[in-house]
């Protein structure tokens, strides 16, 4: 019986396929020592479709890292696109900007360093964003699916990664941070009347995880 391993390998071979730019991100990511908590190659190609099947043209990603996730948004907004992506790290930010540039992208992606929960605020006077990817702190989730409501739109897609956590979510005694803050994400979803969300289990060369995928019914502040 094929693992899941070889499913995912399977899938990324027939549908993803092989991309110098994206490969030599990832390398660059790597050699500088950035943990390999990228999207998986599979998912990465989710998230590209969801943009194109949204027709999003303004998005924002909360969490860039080296960028590789980055360019398949940028890819998918096109030519006019505009990207923003927020890192914490200046390292990180750099080889993501490197990494951008590379990719021949860099020219529709912003990249702003600082904390998720400072440089959100900055963007309120901004066009409102198409799409949103939450793929940082955990424990801030609360806080940064209230900025993707507020910077976005009725109609706004908003996606949260890494909700499943190996199947800890479930779990309303757990001490981890990062799972408490999965569970406060999901549970927002499902009672902020801002949003219409629902969840998919994955599992891939990561492990068992999730992502959570909501739309924005009602952008006004607060809950």
């Amino acid at each position: 019986m094929p693992s899941h391993d070889d499913v995912d390998a399977f899938l990324t071979e027939t549908l993803v396929g092989s991309d110098p730019t994206l490969d030599a991100a990832l390398r660059a990511q790597h050699d500088a020592g950035l943990p390999a908590i990228e999207v998986a190659p599979v998912n990465a190609k989710f998230l590209h479709l969801l943009t194109r099947i949204a027709g999003a043209r303004r998005v924002l990603e909360v969490g860039t890292l080296g960028g590789y996730s980055t360019i398949w948004f940028a890819r998918a907004v096109g030519t006019g696109g505009r990207v923003v992506t927020i890192e914490a790290e200046p390292a990180n930010a750099d080889i993501a900007r490197a990494n951008l540039e590379r990719a021949g992208v860099a020219g529709r992606v912003e990249v702003r360093v600082g904390r998720g929960a400072d440089v959100l605020p900055t963007l309120v006077d901004e066009e409102p964003f198409d799409l949103v990817f939450i793929d940082a702190d955990k424990e801030s989730n609360e806080t940064y699916l209230d900025w993707a409501a507020r910077l976005g739109r009725p109609g706004t897609v908003v996606v949260l990664d890494n909700v499943v956590r190996g199947g800890e979510v479930a779990d309303a005694g757990t001490s981890d941070s990062k799972v408490q803050g999965a569970r406060r994400g999901i549970l927002m979803l499902g009672s902020d009347p801002r949003f219409d969300a629902t969840a998919l289990q994955t599992l891939d060369r990561k492990g068992w995880d999730g992502v959570a995928v909501a739309i924005v019914v009602d952008s006004s502040p607060g809950r």
